[in-house]
């Protein structure tokens, strides 16, 4: 699609959001009528289109108090120099696009980004590039607004000298979709937001996590592709989260999941794949939580439960060469499996209905094991060890009574 046709579209869609008061909207250039971008806004009025040329801009930060439309022709660079805030947008129904914004300021009081929205509404930052900011796209107080297709790279080094992708705070009925983040504290953060989607982003090569929720609830994340972040995606503090078709690979440390589900309640996990995690799934404290046709493959552990969490149901998920398919650390488990694949299962299904004949027990005792005493690993392949759980699973004393699959099923479970 060419400038001009989207000039048009987007002028129409903002006249549209604004209402009829404005008879005539310009389109403003910079390069032929300004020569910089705060010229070219001092002249705007609400409803119009400011097209900035190509060109490298350095002016500090760029204040957007009125509701226009601020497009890049052939992506100018907007460069802040390490120094400043590039663009701080204070005005509802802004469209921010086509362009390369680089070298936010590293204020760590007030966390600078490449773009800043304060507590306003209806704001479409789309198909621009993010490179070497300490924030990338930071939305507070905002509702109703959409970050899509951007591009953010950064290449930070430590946790606490580094800002997110895309920081959202305090915020309402967001879309954060068609992104892809790397190099950033998070790539994606959601605290005290709701009733929002995150779909289709990238996040990989972050130095914690490549989405954090906390405090989130009502949200939906799907779609997504997470890879060797420092661990996956991170649900905290957080109830009535939908988590639908993402990919969990290579989150692999000593802390590392591909998810952790801490103290969360009445969410939906479905339809995931986790493969090459050190833990695929990390649930803390986290009761009600539907997990079903999920794959889980060449993790460390498939799962680790903790003994606090209860009432969640594991039904229709398929684990292939994990380490350990599931492990916990209590004697006590109130949560339900049924109708899983099991690639260790030994059983016999001699009615042929495509569902193993006795029950299978997930847990070994090794894994008991190595949860309360991690050096224990150096046994792993071990004689001893695959007699003890072998031992374990003719005569189980010491694992979980109630920790069964009382329906394991034969062959995967295919969608």
């Amino acid at each position: 699609m060419s400038i001009t046709k989207n000039t048009n579209f987007l002028l129409a869609f903002i006249l549209l959001l604004l209402g009829s008061n404005y008879v005539v909207a310009k389109t403003i250039y910079t390069g032929k009528e300004f020569t910089s971008i705060k010229a070219a806004l001092n002249a705007c009025v609400n409803g119009d289109t400011l097209i900035i040329t190509k060109g490298v801009y350095r002016e500090g930060n760029i204040v957007i108090d009125k509701s226009i439309v601020l497009l890049g022709e052939n992506k100018p660079v907007l460069d802040g120099e390490l120094k400043y805030e590039i663009i701080s947008v204070k005005s509802n129904f802004v469209v921010i696009k086509g362009l390369v914004l680089k070298n936010c300021g590293r204020m760590v009081m007030n966390d600078p980004a490449a773009i800043k929205v304060y507590d306003v509404k209806h704001v479409l930052i789309e198909n621009n590039t993010l490179l070497n900011n300490y924030f990338g796209i930071y939305l507070q107080y905002s509702q109703g607004s959409i970050v899509k297709n951007n591009v953010i790279k950064a290449s930070q080094k430590e946790e606490h000298q580094s800002g997110n992708g895309i920081h959202c705070w305090k915020s309402d009925s967001l879309q954060i979709t068609g992104n892809r983040i790397s190099g950033h504290r998070d790539g994606i953060y959601f605290e005290f937001v709701t009733h929002s989607v995150v779909w289709r982003n990238i996040a990989e090569n972050n130095l914690r996590y490549g989405l954090h929720f906390m405090f989130s609830n009502n949200d939906a994340y799907f779609t997504n592709y997470f890879k060797n972040n420092g661990a996956g995606v991170a649900v905290m503090f957080t109830k009535h989260v939908i988590m639908v078709n993402n990919t969990f690979e290579e989150n692999w440390g000593d802390a590392a999941y591909g998810l952790l589900l801490k103290e969360i309640s009445d969410g939906y996990l479905a339809g995931n794949i986790f493969v090459r995690n050190t833990t695929g799934v990390f649930f803390d404290g986290s009761n009600r939580i539907t997990v079903e046709k999920n794959v889980f493959q060449s993790n460390g552990w498939g799962m680790r439960m903790q003994a606090n969490c209860m009432d969640n149901v594991l039904t229709h998920n398929n684990f292939f060469g994990n380490t350990f398919d599931i492990s916990t650390n209590g004697s006590l488990t109130l949560n339900r499996f049924n109708e899983n694949y099991w690639d260790k299962y030994e059983g016999y299904d001699l009615d042929k209905n495509r569902i193993g004949d006795i029950p299978y027990r997930p847990l070994s005792l090794y894994s008991v094991i190595v949860e309360k005493n991690p050096p224990a690993m150096l046994l792993y392949r071990s004689f001893i060890i695959g007699l003890l759980d072998k031992s374990e699973k003719v005569l189980p004393s010491l694992t979980p009574e109630n920790f069964v699959d009382n329906n394991p099923l034969m062959k995967p479970f295919t969608r």
